[in-house]
């Protein structure tokens, strides 16, 4: 996306190394990733209740469901015993990927904790981009200076039992809410102004077959009779030597 260029993300970016793990183990599936953070982080989605924010810690990242242009993470304790959070994001592309995670953050707001904003899995060039409820996102965006993805759809933000299942009713509401873009002027704006489309898919290369040129018989312009005449000549000299052997014999 465009407004992932700015500096402030790049700074979070080269903070990663220091605030998290450096080695992830995952299914490219389910881009199962394990993450340690160093300090509380604020995320968005629908959360358990008390759960808003994650205290400093070993965390589980996972896809609930990546089959649709709307992915759903999920945010497990480190042995993946309890889900604390089901987050709607959408891919978010860069040009080139890392061998490590990388994490982003809205950076700025001042006495509270970092928002997530997003996950990229190691290797992968497409990574995902959270999306906020509307309050929070005006919250963030005008603190920020940055546009901040939202959805105005009424979504629970606290469930009291964890989602488990890509049919579940929150789950079906999270991948039909309307995106947007909050600016930080708080105008509201498609996510066309602000989300850099995927690259080109490359054209795959065509195997050429040669052309094949049929090859013209050569016209018949000679004829037989030169060929008819000389077997007649050998015959009859055949004939002639016959004849005169037979004479000798006689």
């Amino acid at each position: 996306m465009k407004f992932l260029k700015v500096v402030p993300t790049v700074f979070c970016a080269a903070l990663l190394s220091a605030a998290f793990m450096p080695s992830a183990k995952a299914d490219n599936w389910d881009k199962k990733t394990t993450v340690t953070f160093s300090e509380p982080i604020e995320i968005p989605g629908v959360h358990l209740q008390g759960w808003g924010v994650l205290p400093a810690g070993t965390y589980v990242f996972k896809l609930l469901d990546s089959r649709s242009d709307r992915h759903i993470v999920q945010i497990f304790n480190a042995d993946e015993s309890v889900i604390y959070a089901t987050i709607l994001a959408i891919p978010n592309y860069r040009l080139k990927p890392t061998d490590k995670t990388v994490i982003t953050f809205n950076e700025g707001i001042e006495g509270r904790p970092e928002a997530i904003r997003a996950w990229f899995y190691p290797g992968s060039t497409s990574g995902e981009e959270f999306v906020y409820p509307k309050a929070k996102a005006m919250e963030i965006a005008a603190a920020t200076k940055t546009p901040v993805l939202f959805t105005p759809a009424e979504i629970p933000l606290e469930v009291t039992a964890p989602i488990k299942s890509a049919d579940e009713p929150v789950v079906v509401q999270l991948k039909q809410a309307p995106i947007l873009a909050l600016q930080p002027t708080g105008e509201q704006v498609e996510l066309a102004v602000v989300v850099t489309p995927p690259p080109p898919a490359e054209l795959p290369v065509t195997e050429t077959t040669p052309t094949q040129v049929p090859v013209e018989s050569l016209p018949a312009t000679a004829s037989s009779l030169p060929l008819i005449a000389l077997c007649g000549l050998l015959a009859l000299g055949g004939a002639a030597a016959l004849q005169s052997l037979r004479n000798r014999a006689l």
